[in-house]
This record gives structure tokens, sequence and C-alpha cells, in this order.
């Protein structure tokens, strides 16, 4: 039973522009650059980092209605100067004359260096990521792409996603990961509907990430159901979950939580519940393998969200017979914005399944957080289509759909 909450590598491409077919010579509708990593948020070159915060706030607007999702320029600049367990590169479209040159591709790869004065935030039209593990996994490159609204159509998408695959490529990986955000989720009878082998979720073929992975060879391997829960959620019903699901979990184990930082003596076996988490929790076609953690990785994670101004806040279960850990769940939040909250991991080891540790621990987890954060408003979660059980404890929760992640696979070469 395992959740993974992955707003960060979202993606909303565009197609190809109107009457492109094969074998037509067509320039390219953008230039794509590799973004510099700035010293400072305030240095000239940290054009690139404002230009893809604007273009995601921008995206999610569209697709949403809010701009709940989008990072801030302080998180991006924290994620993209660490690069101790993925290799991180962000790839921004700028048009093709003006601003910066074609020259300036090396000078922007290179942190700290950049081209400044010859481009500003306002000349990104879109930007792919490209995030390359590099402890485990090192077959994969996950990508995402997203274009700004009215930069759409023009086959910036398109062009970002070939330089992404063409930087995965030339960094040794083998098979690429994308993601696709989509807002509601069509109907079982809808024509033109696109399923995973596993049966579980929809997606609209013609929508224009679905249309761009189909037209770029990938295969949809696996659908997730994007989820909201208003806050704050009735205390009476909290109570009642939570005091059943304690029932059934009986003496044999007891919830601890923590905020911000773990404590020594629970560092390795949070470690160990990250690591079963990388494989335990559904991954329908991925060809996703074991990615271990350790201490140390669990400390450098919390380093990171407190860099970006984050906070988090973790429930977990205790096996009392052994002291090991037999779950845990947490949420993230930023400190300066109160109202939305992010789900991030829950996992529960196969070993103490059946015991409604995932209730108890997520029931008592919401309980908290309206001490925690009496400002927040509503919670975003994501969850495998398949992983009915994991959704059944979110609606009974009260979390209601609000749309459907793709995530689609393709191999190189």
């Amino acid at each position: 039973m395992t959740q993974t909450d992955p707003p960060a590598r979202t993606a909303r491409p565009d197609g190809d522009p109107a009457g492109r077919s094969r074998g037509t010579l067509v320039a390219e509708p953008c230039r794509v650059l590799t973004a510099p990593v700035p010293e400072a948020l305030d240095a000239p070159d940290a054009w690139a980092l404002h230009g893809v915060v604007a273009v995601a706030r921008a995206s999610d607007a569209e697709t949403y209605g809010h701009d709940d999702f989008a990072v801030t320029a302080r998180s991006l600049w924290v994620r993209v100067r660490d690069q101790e367990d993925d290799r991180r590169a962000l790839l921004v479209a700028l048009a093709p004359s003006g601003g910066a040159t074609a020259d300036d591709a090396t000078a922007a790869a290179e942190p700290g260096t950049g081209v400044p004065g010859a481009a500003t935030a306002a000349d990104v039209l879109g930007y792919a990521s490209v995030v390359l593990p590099r402890r485990s996994n090192t077959h994969l490159a996950h990508l995402a792409v997203v274009v700004r609204p009215d930069a759409r159509g023009r086959g910036i998408g398109a062009t970002l996603l070939r330089a992404a695959e063409a930087r995965a490529a030339a960094e040794g990986r083998t098979t690429t990961i994308l993601s696709s955000e989509h807002a509601g989720e069509p109907p079982a009878d809808a024509r033109g509907v696109l399923e995973p082998p596993s049966g579980a979720g929809r997606i609209a073929r013609a929508a224009p990430g679905a249309a761009l992975c189909l037209r770029h060879g990938y295969a949809l391997e696996q659908a997730s159901r994007y989820s909201v829960l208003e806050l704050p959620v009735d205390g009476d019903l909290l109570a009642r979950l939570r005091d059943e699901a304690a029932v059934r979990a009986g003496t044999d184990y007891r919830l601890l939580s923590w905020q911000d930082r773990t404590p020594e003596e629970r560092l390795d076996a949070l470690a160990l519940l990250e690591t079963r988490m990388s494989t335990d929790e559904p991954l329908g076609g991925l060809d996703v393998q074991e990615d271990p953690w350790d201490a140390a990785r669990v400390r450098r994670r919390e380093a990171q969200i407190a860099a970006a101004g984050h906070g988090y806040l973790l429930v977990a279960a205790e096996h009392v017979p052994t002291g090991a850990l037999a779950g845990f769940t947490m949420v993230r939040y930023e400190r300066d914005r109160p109202a939305p909250v992010f789900q991030e991991d829950t996992i529960v080891l196969r070993e103490h399944r059946g015991r409604r540790l995932g209730m108890l621990m997520k029931a008592d987890l919401l309980q908290r957080l309206a001490t925690v954060r009496p400002g927040a408003r509503r919670v975003h979660t994501w969850n495998a289509e398949e992983n009915a059980f994991m959704l059944g404890i979110n609606v009974a929760l009260g979390f209601r759909p609000a749309g459907v992640e793709g995530e689609w696979q393709k191999r190189l070469g």
C-alpha cells in the first residue's frame, strides 16, 4: 500500500504546428538552451529560472484554474543546485530570434556563467526538465515538458522533448519516462480514450500531452488519479475513522510523529521505508528498479525541504514488539503560503498490512495538521489508479477526484 506525490515531474507539452509533416523541412519554432544555475536568485543569469516559474504558473492556472502546484523560484533554485542523488538540468525554449544567440548555449550550460542582458524571464516560452538518477536506475531519465499557454500549437513542446531526449541519450540513458497532466477524466463510454495495460484510469487520446507522447513513440504505462481534500475535515469523521483503525491495529502498533527533522534513532528505519517505497508502490509497466536510501539521503532531503522554505509533517507507525517502523505518511507545505498542502509518500510494509495502519496514520496526520497548519485549506494527492486500497482510504477521508496524470515510457535508440 503506497502512494507518491509527483507534482514536480508534471508535464503539459503541446503538439506540432498544423501542417507539419514527415519529410518536410521546417525551421525550428524555438531555440533550446540549458538554463544557467545562478549563484543567487537576483543574479543576472537567474533569468531562466524566473522564466520557468512564470511558465509553470501560467500552465497550472490554464489547466486547473489555480497555481497551487507552481514551483517557487527559491525551491526550483534549490532543486537544480543539488546534484547529489540526481543530475538535473533545465532546458528553456526561446524565440528563434532575439535575446540569446545559438552561441550562448555553451555559456548558459555552466553554473554561474549565463548570458547577462541577452535574455529575460519573459522570453521563456517553455521548458523541459531532465532528471538522471545517479545511485540507481541509471538507465532512466525522467522528463517533463511544459509550454506557456499562449505559445502552444507552434511545435515548441516537440522541440523541447527532442532536446531532452537527446540529452538523456548523450548521458547513456536508454529509457525515458514522461508525465502528462489532465484536468478531469473522460467517462468510460467516451470515444478516443486511452487506458494503460492495467485497465485502471482513462486519458483522452487527443489531449495535448497525450497527443505529443503518442506522436513521439511513448506508451501509456500507468494512470494516476489526482485528488483534492478540502480542509478542514469534519473532526467527528476523523476521530471515528482513526478510532476504528486503532481498534483493528491493536496494541502491537503505536503512532509517532515529527516535523522537519527525523530523530537520529529513526533515520535508518525511515531510509528502509523509502527504499521499499521505490518498488512497493504500483508501477504499471514502468521500468523502475529499487532506489536505495540511507540515513544521509534522508538528511539531504530534509536540508532541501528547509532550504526551499518548506516544512513537513510525518506520522509513522511503530511495531511495538520489534521497535521497527511499519509505515509512514508525510505531507509537505510552503511556510509562506498556508493554503496548499501536498501529500508525499505513504507506505505500509507488506508484512504489516491488513491492520488498517494506512487509515490510522492518515487520519492521525490530518488531525495534527489542523494544529500545525491551521491556515491549510486543501491537500493535493496522486495515487496509481490500480491502488484501490489507498484510493479507498482517501475517498473515506473526503478526497475527491480532480484529474488524471499519465505516466508514459519510451525506449531510446
